[in-house]
């Protein structure tokens, strides 16, 4: 029987779908158990199914016939490094600030269960990170970049159960969510069940949860503090556009799909990110997104930009609302709206009361109100903001620092 079992790159896909899905060729991906990685892949030929996982070490399957037959993985013959060998290389991107000590991007990058000759981590310090991240993805040698925010905190395994996406050509990103850390403080919580809401953030809440199964998606749902691309793609459209800050990952995301990329969105891919510390620093946060996306929209205006002009309709709105009631009083027909806004707030806190609890929900609901309206406004701020041509932007002074992680010598090289 173990004559039979090939290694092959493991994927870390779920044992039994797999099964599913091959039929009589059954691929396994035995990528944990007891929560310990084993990142070790075999292929059994003939009728048979993948039935449980053993303790480390070990797996049982269960063979036509009803047998079950229970092996040491260690004993089956094959070579860790030529497993490894057809993994990509892998640089981890981090833009970070001038000055900047702690760096918790780069202390879990280190972490990163892969081979580290397969390895690299940039540190791009700079003022404006559109021109950080092009100028270090130029110095990258991995054929795949792992975007991080210089607070994320990736898992160990986030690379190992990932780039066997990329076997497929034509995709050409993954990424999931970020997710605020069990021990945050109470307000921080608060704003991530405003980011994780429907009603707050649409489609664009996956960036911020958990949503759904893996899945082909879109720039909505994709976040740069999270996400791993193709280097080469990316370099051919210019890399991001360095007018565009946020949004500028938004905008190669479409572009990327223009050109018939797929951008994978796969929920079980998350960091830990905390939130804005300060009622002040997430009204700045809501501003900024809000005039990102008008500027992305100028240069690059696609139909799914379009739901985004939503808080500004809602702006408009309650700013003639008293000249509505005004001019109609005492008419009820302009409170309307407002009826069916109040509602839809009563129930995205009724939504939210078992994934934050009711305190924390009640709390929510408020911010989700100013999310809106600065969001709006920002937008309309972003409609008339000078973008400035490349040659007529200030020069942006940026060094990039390799961290050691051992053997780098050959780096992405197979000997």
């Amino acid at each position: 029987m173990t004559d039979d079992i090939l290694p092959v790159l493991a994927s870390g896909c779920n044992l039994r779908t797999a099964g599913r899905e091959t039929g009589g060729e059954t691929v396994c991906g035995a990528f944990s158990t007891a929560g310990r990685p084993l990142f070790i892949v075999g292929i059994c030929r003939g009728s048979t199914s993948w039935r449980y996982f053993c303790s480390p070490g070990q797996v049982a399957i269960q063979v036509a016939g009803g047998e079950n037959l229970h092996f040491e993985l260690a004993r089956v013959n094959f070579n860790v490094s030529r497993m490894n060998d057809q993994l990509p290389a892998v640089t981890v991107l981090i833009a970070a600030r001038p000055g900047q000590v702690e760096i918790k991007a780069v202390t879990a990058g280190r972490q990163l269960d892969y081979p580290p000759e397969k390895l690299e981590i940039i540190v791009a310090r700079g003022k404006q990170p559109s021109v950080q991240r092009n100028q270090a993805m130029r110095a990258a040698r991995g054929e795949l970049i792992y975007f991080l925010d210089d607070d994320s905190t990736p898992g160990p395994d986030s690379l190992r159960r990932t780039v066997a996406a990329f076997a497929d050509p034509k995709v050409q990103m993954v990424g999931g969510p970020n997710l605020c850390p069990p021990d945050a403080p109470f307000l921080e919580q608060v704003f991530a069940l405003v980011h994780a809401s429907w009603l707050a953030f649409f489609s664009s809440r996956a960036r911020y949860a958990p949503v759904g199964a893996r899945r082909e998606s879109g720039e909505k749902e994709l976040i740069l503090c999270n996400l791993i691309a193709r280097r080469g793609p990316m370099l051919e459209l210019g890399g991001f556009n360095e007018a565009l800050y946020p949004n500028e990952e938004n905008a190669l995301m479409d572009e990327l799909k223009k050109r018939g990329g797929k951008l994978i969105y796969d929920p079980g891919l998350t960091v830990f990110r905390r939130p804005r510390p300060s009622p002040g620093a997430f009204c700045k946060m809501l501003l900024n997104y809000g005039r990102g996306r008008a500027e992305q929209f100028r240069v690059y205006p696609t139909a799914g930009s379009i739901a985004n002009f939503a808080p500004s309709v809602l702006c408009v709105y309650l700013a003639a609302l008293p000249v509505l009631l005004w001019q109609t009083h005492p008419g009820v027909l302009p409170l309307a709206p407002l009826a069916l806004y109040g509602a839809a707030l009563l129930a995205q806190a009724a939504a939210l009361v078992r994934q934050g609890g009711l305190v924390k929900s009640i709390c929510a609901i408020p911010f989700v109100v100013l999310t809106h309206v600065l969001y709006g406004a920002g937008f309309f701020k972003g409609c008339f903001t000078t973008l400035k041509p490349a040659g007529k932007r200030p020069v942006v002074e940026v060094v990039l620092e390799n961290v050691p992680l051992g053997a780098l010598k050959n780096f992405g090289k197979v000997e």
